[in-house]
């Protein structure tokens, strides 16, 4: 696992505006901080992603997404403890265009991947959750792996294993409970 010290290292990169790469559940993901729509427009950039296209959003809890989405959203599908969902939400008045890409919807997900987690809780605030990889490639699953694709245009890559997932997390909406990505 990564230490602390990384785990404040990469949160403090974070909330200096910077975009870092961790460990999630299955892949690598890039991460900022949601609000710094100058960090979120670099993502998109190295991704080669359109903004409409909008991001997903992760929290080691709940309470981290106050404002993010609706009082109203249903989360007890997302806290089962085995889940590795995507849910798309209703918007909160928190959420902007380049993250929710236009919509009145966002993607948000309650990471269990501890490093994930505890990236969340050292930033104090959900973080943008996208692969690593340009649009269309095969995500990095690797820190090499995202040293290899995106070099030093990458402030800070936080390493550690990532779960033991093999496809990133399914996507559901809530409102309906349709699958939009198998996972």
């Amino acid at each position: 696992m990564a230490s602390f010290l990384k785990i404040r290292h990469a949160a403090q990169v974070i909330r200096a505006g910077g975009v870092i790469a961790y460990p999630t559940e299955a892949v690598y993901g890039l991460g900022c901080d949601p609000r710094d729509r100058d960090a979120v427009q670099k993502i998109l950039a190295l991704k080669q992603r359109p903004e409409r296209a909008g991001l997903i959003l992760i929290a080691a809890d709940i309470g981290q997404l106050d404002g993010w989405i609706t009082a109203n959203t249903d989360f007890d599908r997302a806290t089962e403890p085995d889940a590795v969902v995507t849910w798309v939400v209703n918007a909160g008045p928190a959420t902007p265009e380049w993250i929710s890409g236009g919509r009145d919807t966002v993607a948000v997900r309650i990471t269990r991947h501890p490093i994930a987690a505890a990236l969340c809780r050292a930033a104090d605030m959900p973080i943008v959750s996208t692969s690593a990889n340009r649009s269309g490639r095969t995500p990095a699953s690797s820190a090499l792996q995202v040293r290899c694709g995106f070099g030093a245009t990458i402030d800070y890559v936080l390493t550690g294993p990532t779960g033991k997932r093999l496809q990133p997390s399914e996507i559901r909406d809530a409102r309906t409970g349709a699958i939009l990505r198998a996972g």
